[in-house]
């Protein structure tokens, strides 16, 4: 291999490691400014994903008319183009900013519904993020055409040399970002660190093609001279075959990743550490897959490739047996959970990843032999199935099937592939199994898979009693009797019933300076804080971002059904902080109850500053803010006593019963002086009923002298880490741990 490829190699390392960056970074400051809702989440990775496709497409076409260019052009384009995606990492958050201020502009004079806001902001995220990503498609066609010119005999599997250093670029880009980047220097220094490395590899570039030969054989004149061509048609399918089997591996692998996010995040924990092991063990596989067909390819044919087809279905069930909780994988430790629960990762996803990467390089490889124009097509097709399969699998298949039945919907094209290649069959003379062994081993392979998919369990078959309720955001699932009811949200624990949830509803209320005329509960839960503060007779509004929890109020209260009929409740299906973007109303009291852990992603954003400021704008004069955070470390408290500090002039902590976190209320007006007296004289007798519904005190007035002797000074818990820096949108204290805990570092 000459140095000019290992070159190559090194460009699309660092230009991997960098697109994994911009995507999680890009991703996170769009749901700060727009929401965190999967309609949104989903716009951002198809717009993501759109501009590779496009790119690859159209640089390719591009490539094509420049067909006899001189190499120093391919070169300088490729250069160009990571130059643009450098320039991006410093010019989005600007334009996201523009946008997200002009909207809110629009806002104040318009009535702005949650349909138009998404279009509105939808359509503003396209125009932030669509021209640089087409930039980053582009590169794979440029970067080939000038190999191409430099060097026709490494030409002809080129795509699979730059997707290997892509891949293993964006494992870096995965840990390093997760681990080490954003905690360090927040969310716009980790990208700017992104920009300089693609500044480095755009001067290199054009530092390289100072010393590359002006004018070298293009692909049709190698072709002319006699090169062999061979043919594109693979295993007996259509000419066009590859394109389409480019496109289902895409799909069915993107729809397959949201799947294993929640199957196996309950066994990993609701962290962004979690995310980060899933993605960095399916592209860890997808590289080493990768590597075995580089090594394969030389003394291989691609016909030889069918066994891997026929596996392929059959491994895309894996996860169904290595989620089950049944698996007697045991718990040595309660330190060992993180560990044991990325086994259970690595075992099911591993192995189709691998064969996956295996396959995705080889048909790209065999369709364009080199070709860039050809290549570009054939990533597209790749990245179009890319973009449909989380949209199918997110708002279709998870819904209506479930995630244990969903993965056995997605794998069944694989299967059909595998029963093609294995009958239809590639020529008997260059294919690894004869047709009749073929078939045998797909046999074999779907009575096993059938053997799995019955024998397999997910983790709802541990609620034996329950309710259970699907939809595009999550599975949720109702289960237990009396005070031991429990709420689970794809797999992980969100509440209890619990005085502490009522607390936060009747101490903001009774502490309010007028009679209270409206509240907002952000987060939904059990229903129990919106039950509260109906009691009081005020306006209540709840917003809840996964839409099947509300329809669950009747279980855990049961007279939630009547109170959703009453004028005064409202129930809005929303990300929190969104609702209040667009929304020009204000209220006596919000009170806040995010869901657990305190470091689950995106938790940040109610918690951090930039918040905060929004929740001013929504408060009445004298409202009250109440914020409930739920444990966490000593740096988390800090962090969260900070950002509230700098932004009311009034606060109040009190440590909750049982030690589960802290209650803060907050205000600009000071706190009048009121004893637990006071303030149950302030209870409407329904609020007072409803206060003692679950004790532990008898009485309004003893259940607040148990709330105001638990008080703590706010200095307090700033003093348990005073380097710890407030907690705001580009630095989540909460989320981003890893150095703080184990090398006690601090931005």
């Amino acid at each position: 291999m000459n140095v000019r490829m290992r070159w190559f190699f090194g460009f699309f390392l660092l230009s991997g490691f960098c697109g994994l960056v911009y995507e999680v970074v890009w991703l996170r400051l769009a749901m700060a400014k727009f929401g965190v809702t999967t309609p949104m989440v989903s716009i951002v990775l198809s717009v993501f994903m759109a501009g590779l496709g496009l790119g690859s497409w159209g640089g390719g076409a591009l490539v094509r008319r420049l067909g006899r260019s001189q190499a120093t052009t391919t070169l300088r384009l490729y250069g160009l183009a990571e130059l643009l995606i450098g320039a991006s990492g410093l010019l989005v958050p600007h334009l996201i900013n523009l946008g997200y201020r002009a909207l809110g502009s629009a806002r104040q004079g318009l009535a702005w519904d949650s349909s138009i806001y998404y279009l509105a902001s939808g359509a503003w995220v396209a125009v932030s993020l669509l021209p640089w990503c087409t930039c980053m498609g582009a590169t794979f066609p440029f970067a080939m055409a000038a190999i191409r010119k430099m060097s026709a005999a490494e030409s002809q599997r080129s795509f699979s040399y730059l997707y290997l250093a892509n891949v293993l670029g964006a494992i870096l880009g995965t840990l390093v970002s997760s681990f080490v980047l954003i905690e360090l220097l927040g969310f716009k220094g980790t990208l700017h660190v992104a920009s300089l490395l693609n500044g480095i590899v755009a001067i290199t570039v054009f530092a390289l093609s100072l010393g590359t030969p002006g004018r070298l054989p293009s692909i049709r004149e190698s072709a002319a001279a006699g090169a062999e061509v061979p043919p594109r048609r693979l295993y007996a399918l259509p000419a066009k075959g590859a394109l389409w089997l480019l496109f289902a591996t895409g799909l069915c692998s993107m729809a397959m990743e949201v799947i294993w996010i929640r199957q196996f995040a309950m066994y990993l924990g609701n962290v962004v550490y979690a995310f980060a092991v899933i993605l960095a063990l399916y592209l860890g596989a997808t590289f080493a897959g990768s590597k075995v067909y580089r090594l394969w390819v030389p003394s291989h044919d691609s016909q030889q490739s069918a066994p891997a087809w026929i596996l392929l279905g059959f491994l895309g069930l894996l996860p169904l047996v290595f989620a089950d909780p049944a698996l007697p994988i045991p718990r040595l430790a309660r330190e060992a959970g993180f560990a044991l629960g990325a086994t259970r990762v690595a075992l099911g996803v591993v192995p189709f990843s691998a064969v996956l990467g295996f396959l995705t390089p080889m048909l790209v490889d065999h369709w364009s032999m080199g070709d860039p124009d050809l290549g570009g097509r054939a990533y597209a097709a790749n990245v179009v199935g890319s973009i449909i399969g989380p949209l199918l699998s997110g708002f279709c298949i998870l819904p209506w099937f479930g995630d244990r039945w969903g993965l056995c919907v997605l794998s069944l094209p694989l299967f059909v592939i595998g029963l093609v290649v294995a009958n239809g069959g590639a020529p008997e003379r260059t294919s690894a199994l004869r047709p009749l062994r073929a078939r045998g081993l797909s046999a074999i392979v779907i009575l096993a898979s059938i053997a799995l998919m019955l024998a397999a369990r997910g983790y709802e078959a541990s609620y034996p009693h329950r309710v259970e309720r699907r939809d595009y955001t999550a599975t949720v699932i109702a289960s237990g009797q009396g005070m031991e009811k429990s709420l689970v949200v794809n797999g992980i624990g969100m509440t209890a019933l619990s005085p502490l949830t009522k607390v936060m509803a009747h101490l903001p209320l009774a502490f309010s300076d007028r009679s209270p005329k409206s509240g907002l509960v952000i987060c939904f839960g059990m229903g129990t804080t919106f039950r509260s503060m109906l009691s009081w007779g005020i306006d209540t509004v709840a917003v809840e971002l996964v839409p099947s929890v509300p329809s669950l109020f009747g279980y855990y209260h049961p007279d939630g059904p009547d109170l959703l009929k009453s004028s005064l409740a409202h129930v809005v299906i929303d990300d929190g902080r969104r609702f209040l973007e667009r929304s020009a109303d204000k209220y006596d009291v919000i009170t806040l109850d995010p869901a657990p852990p305190v470091g689950a992603p995106t938790s940040s954003l109610l918690y951090s500053e930039e918040f905060y400021a929004i929740v001013k704008r929504h408060l009445r004069p004298g409202g009250v803010l109440q914020v409930w955070l739920p444990g966490g470390d000593r740096g988390t408290h800090a962090a969260v006593a900070k950002a509230l500090r700098d932004s009311f002039f009034n606060l109040r902590a009190f440590e909750t019963t049982g030690g589960w976190g802290f209650h803060f209320l907050a205000r600009d007006e000071p706190f009048p002086p009121r004893s637990a007296a006071d303030l149950a004289k302030r209870m409407p007798p329904a609020a007072a009923v409803d206060f003692v519904e679950w004790g532990p005190a008898s009485t309004a007035e003893g259940m607040f002298e148990d709330v105001l002797k638990r008080e703590r000074p706010l200095e307090a818990l700033i003093a348990e880490d005073p380097r710890v820096p407030p907690l705001g949108d580009d630095q989540p204290v909460n989320e981003y741990f890893f150095l703080r805990w184990n090398f006690s570092y601090y931005r």
